[in-house]
């Protein structure tokens, strides 16, 4: 690739990445639900709101280290659960836990990943790892899954609790996207019945649609590693959440993946912050493109965000070295950020370092 044509955002990537991918699997990965209002309004609601610098601030020093849950990470931003990464690149899961490494941050992995718990452990020894969970009707292979993670080093899990059976993708029906028989789902099949072959429908078939908040309860109660409660929508299940002993939530709606016509992540959040009350802490996904971004977010009471299709669109470009470019870029971008905001850390973003937009018709 020649100078003039590296990528030097994630808009870069992303169009890099629908080039180079097969139709089916790019609309996979990129697709969300129904219409896809949602998919396009995690990103639109990021222009309702602007930043508002503090000027005359002694930003001589700035840095966008942070922690979650007591990990200590480089910026506020984790690597969002992704399922079948290999889809993207051979590199897979393995090489993005070894470029959120590399960057300094934490990597999540899915419960739906083309790669096991200990081969990503293995991968990226000196990495931080979440583990993404499903809870599933034979709580067996719940409590294996979670096993797994403590067994190789993972430090919190991420309970998805947005998803009892899979949404509506039409991408997928249009295009007649499949994952490819030799994509295999190791963690869940070693799991169920070990040899055999889990499909994507399959594994949402195991998923347990009768959760409850006291089945969170008794899950947060018997797991040694924090529990983080990912797919939070209002602030009535932020505060559920807390009082059923998450150690925090992630305000999510799966990307746009899920439920259609509900609101954008971003916008879901104040509520929530409110609703915890500090009792917990707060993160979110969906829709993070920018540094910029990632300040609003904070300023809106977040103590960090998840991205997953920034870093994918880096790992289908050019294996662990795009999803690595992928991560600094956005790191340089929330230290520019907090620079020209008058925040020499994350800490010190605050509701007072954004305003809704006022828009003129």
């Amino acid at each position: 690739m020649s100078a003039q044509a590296d990528p030097i955002n994630v808009a870069d990537y992303e169009r890099l990445a629908a080039e180079k991918l097969d139709p089916g699997v790019h609309g996979y990965f990129a697709g969300g639900a129904g219409d896809e209002r949602t998919l396009r309004d995690n990103v639109e609601a990021f222009r309702r709101w602007q930043l508002r610098p503090r000027v005359l601030v002694d930003v001589s020093e700035v840095g966008a280290a942070t922690t979650v849950l007591g990990m200590k990470l480089s910026m506020p931003l984790l690597v969002a659960p992704v399922a079948f990464q290999k889809l993207a690149h051979p590199d897979g899961e393995p090489g993005m836990a070894r470029a959120a490494a590399a960057a300094g941050t934490a990597m999540c992995l899915s419960s739906l990943a083309s790669a096991s718990p200990s081969e990503v452990a293995d991968a990226s020894p000196d990495g931080t790892h979440v583990l993404q969970l499903y809870v599933f009707k034979d709580r067996g292979v719940t409590r294996a899954l979670i096993d797994q993670a403590v067994e190789h080093g993972y430090r919190a899990i991420a309970l998805t609790v947005d998803a009892p059976q899979a949404g509506h993708r039409e991408r997928d029906y249009r295009t007649g996207f499949q994952v490819p028989a030799h994509v295999a789902v190791p963690a869940v099949e070693a799991a169920v019945r070990p040899g055999v072959s889990i499909t994507p429908r399959g594994v949402f078939e195991l998923v347990d649609p009768s959760l409850t908040w006291e089945g969170l309860e008794a899950i947060a109660g018997e797991c040694s590693l924090p529990v983080l409660v990912k797919g939070v929508q209002t602030g009535e299940d932020g505060r559920l959440a807390v009082e059923h002993g998450a150690a925090g939530v992630v305000v999510s709606n799966h990307g746009g993946r899920q439920l259609d016509c509900v609101a954008a992540s971003l916008d879901m959040l104040p509520e929530v912050v409110e609703a915890v009350d500090g009792r917990a802490e707060v993160l979110m996904d969906g829709g993070i493109r920018r540094g910029t971004d990632v300040l609003v977010a904070l300023a809106l009471g977040a103590r960090a965000v998840l991205a997953g299709r920034a870093p994918l669109w880096g790992l289908a470009v050019d294996g662990v070295a795009g999803a690595r470019r992928v991560l600094e870029l956005l790191r340089g971008e929330i230290e520019l950020a907090l620079t020209l905001c008058g925040c020499p850390t994350p800490a010190d973003v605050t509701r007072d370092h954004v305003q809704r937009r006022a828009y003129i018709r």
